[in-house]
């Protein structure tokens, strides 16, 4: 019981939604990484394929008690590349061997926002938020936590 309660805490509202051929269960301000879209850095994508949208308390909609108009907005942080993959054949007592790599193309985003009405105004009129900025702070809260030398010590 304790459990249940610490969850439903900190779940306000979750999608399950479907790119490239894959699921991806996203809430807001998420980061996912899907297979590549055809959008620039910083644009705002809507997701229309929602399989299954939940809200604390309330029951989840699936399949085709979600309602059609419900969208799934995110922001383009940037596009990347996976890892790269060897794929190697060989046949056996023929002297037959073939070595083949692969790098699947990316783009990463963050979950702006889920709406049930499909309405993405208040998301549109928001600033996107740069990965620079981001980094930016991380390295201001490490240089802080950094330890100051002595100037005898510097040398």
């Amino acid at each position: 019981m304790g459990g249940r309660l610490l969850l439903g805490s900190w779940l306000s509202m979750f999608a399950v939604i479907r790119t490239g051929g894959k699921q991806h269960r996203v809430a807001e301000d998420d980061r996912i990484i899907v297979e590549r879209l055809a959008v620039e850095t910083g644009d705002l994508v809507a997701f229309d394929q929602i399989l299954m949208l939940a809200e604390d308390g309330k029951e989840p909609l699936v399949g085709a008690s979600v309602p059609g108009e419900a969208r799934v907005f995110a922001r383009v942080l940037g596009q990347t590349r996976g890892p790269k993959l060897i794929v190697f054949k060989k046949r056996r007592r023929k002297n037959s061997r073939r070595t083949r790599g692969h790098r699947q193309d990316l783009t990463a985003l963050r979950i702006a926002g889920i709406s049930l009405t499909g309405d993405a105004s208040e998301l549109a009129a928001a600033a996107p938020i740069s990965e620079q900025a981001e980094i930016d702070e991380n390295a201001v809260s490490v240089e802080a936590a950094a330890p100051v030398l002595e100037p005898a010590l510097q040398e």
